[in-house]
């Protein structure tokens, strides 16, 4: 079956709906003129319950089918970032320095979509909850969703979301039965010595080759701590020390991130830097400290409804068009808090080559959202059928 008839009837109603929503662009947890637009939406298409209010903004709404049945969830996110746009479109962020840079209004327009469909034809038992999600780039608004109990409130028994992917064949979806996107984690390394003038290195403790050998030996961890068949990624992003050419600086401070897909790995790299900090520290008489933030765990589908999705996206693009071996990306996802809660899966839609996220270029391609839009329908009555 492709891509719903109705819902590609619809493509210019979503059409507006995802532009209207790029033009008000709103940050992390507090979207208020986006949940309010998407409630009002929600309303129009009469679905049974609206529930407001979630991780601030956050919205989740029921659509009854026919008959006795299971609940199964479906997810948009909603924030965007807070980057300045320079696409020049006519729909172009009137919120100076907010701009949809990844798709999320794109995502929220493709639920909206599936909604409509839905709330029309209730083709499926049970019930559907519509998941719409502020938060994701900032303020873990998935896991804040999780802990105020949308899983148990509504009896989610699985849960599924897709992303908008540059670069990706257009109209494609691509998954892998297991870990798909990555934790993200990030590194703060605070460097102490003495400060002095810098022609008499003699009367202080230097702390910048302190921080220039822990730099490179964090690089070994990955080279010389970690196994060749698993994944690791730690990049320094940020060296601040010093402030002038003749002055040896008292302080320096190392920041970063740690991409992992394994706790195993993940306590084996936290425990590998600590390690080279004390050494390191020792070695050049200063003092140090890491203080390590876990960020997002990685996004892990469960393999039977990873399979599943992709049977329903070879349903509307055709088999030929859908990779079930997608890679794992180093990229991080708050989604990864709803697939702990219940089994799912996390997709990729293709969206034709373009700049990618989070670029101030970037634009969501509207041409995905009815397929997008019909993968969301597709998996309801796929997964709930009637008779």
């Amino acid at each position: 079956m492709p891509v719903i008839n109705s819902i590609a009837a619809n493509a210019d109603q979503i059409t507006a709906w995802r532009q209207h929503l790029h033009s008000i662009p709103e940050l992390a947890l507090d979207c208020p003129k986006t949940a309010a637009f998407v409630a009002a939406r929600l309303r129009e298409f009469g679905v049974d319950e609206l529930h407001e209010g979630f991780a601030k903004t956050g919205i989740v709404a029921i659509i009854e089918g026919q008959g006795d049945g299971p609940t199964i969830g479906l997810r948009a996110d909603m924030d965007a970032l807070p980057i300045t746009e320079e696409t020049g479109v006519p729909y172009a962020s009137t919120h100076p320095g907010k701009m949809h840079a990844c798709g999320h209004d794109g995502h929220t327009a493709m639920l909206l979509g599936a909604a409509k469909y839905l709330a029309e034809t209730r083709n499926f038992k049970g019930r559907v909850a519509l998941i719409f999600q502020p938060g994701e780039e900032a303020g873990g608004g998935g896991e804040v969703m999780v802990q105020e109990g949308i899983m148990d409130r509504f009896d989610i028994g699985q849960v599924y979301a897709i992303h908008n992917a540059p670069n990706l064949e257009l109209e494609t979806f691509h998954t892998n039965p297991g870990p798909i996107m990555a934790a993200a984690d990030t590194f703060h390394v605070y460097l102490n010595g003495k400060g002095g003038h810098a022609a008499r290195p003699h009367d202080c403790v230097d702390p910048v080759p302190a921080a220039c050998a822990m730099v490179q030996a964090f690089q070994t961890i990955v080279s010389r701590n970690l196994k060749p068949a698993e994944r690791l990624v730690i990049s320094v992003t940020q060296i601040h020390t010093g402030t002038t050419d003749n002055v040896i600086p008292e302080t320096a401070y190392i920041n970063g991130t740690v991409r992992t897909f394994d706790k195993e790995v993940q306590a084996m790299a936290v425990k590998r830097m600590e390690e080279i900090i004390a050494g390191q520290a020792a070695a050049y008489g200063i003092e140090a400290r890491m203080e390590f933030e876990y960020g997002y765990p990685p996004t892990i589908n469960t393999a039977s409804e990873a399979q599943f999705a992709l049977e329903t996206a070879a349903d509307v693009v055709g088999e030929t068009r859908v990779d079930g071996e997608k890679e794992p990306v180093m990229g991080a996802e708050d989604f990864s808090y709803m697939l702990e809660a219940r089994p799912g899966a996390y997709l990729m839609l293709g969206q034709g080559e373009g700049v990618g996220v989070h670029h101030p270029e970037y634009n969501f391609n509207d041409q995905i959202a009815p397929v997008g839009a019909s993968f969301f329908a597709r998996l309801v009555e796929r997964a709930q059928p009637l008779g």
